[in-house]
């Protein structure tokens, strides 16, 4: 979790969200619509973007896990994602916001320089309410550009 090694007894049925909420207190990890649609919940594991509300704690034994809270550079400095979003006022009322961060994340690294229309297609699966996708779309590619 987050660079961390974590040994947790699950019930079968938990979801890695509420591992993440509850057990670890990583609240940065949203609860939206807990049926995988709004993607306010998505982290990484094993750098590919998922929706931790529809995933069941055990998917994650013995793989890494990012959340939002692990993004941040090792000197604790932000992220360029995370500094583009702020630079970009791709932030407004942030309840979206670490999903579309992690899913950036997934696609820069797999894709370092992505045409706008493949960072749509990467964000598709977030959704927000306030922005209107633009500012956040400038932001990921401006994150882009910078690495």
């Amino acid at each position: 979790m987050n660079g961390l090694p974590y040994e947790f007894e699950v019930e079968p049925r938990r979801t890695l969200l509420e591992l993440l909420r509850e057990d670890l207190e990583l609240i940065g990890t949203k609860e939206g619509c807990s049926s995988g649609e709004c993607g306010t919940c998505t982290v990484l594991l094993d750098g590919k973007a998922i929706k931790s509300c529809i995933t069941l704690a055990v998917q994650a034994n013995g793989k890494e896990v990012t959340t939002i809270e692990g993004v941040e550079n090792p000197d604790g400095t932000l992220h360029p994602l995370q500094q583009a979003f702020i630079e970009h006022g791709a932030i407004q009322c942030g309840y979206c916001t670490p999903g579309m961060v992690l899913s950036a994340k997934a696609l820069l690294e797999e894709n370092s320089k992505p045409t706008e229309q493949e960072v749509r297609h990467a964000i598709a699966g977030n959704l927000c309410r306030c922005t209107g996708y633009q500012k956040i779309v400038e932001a990921i590619l401006a994150a882009a550009a910078k690495t």
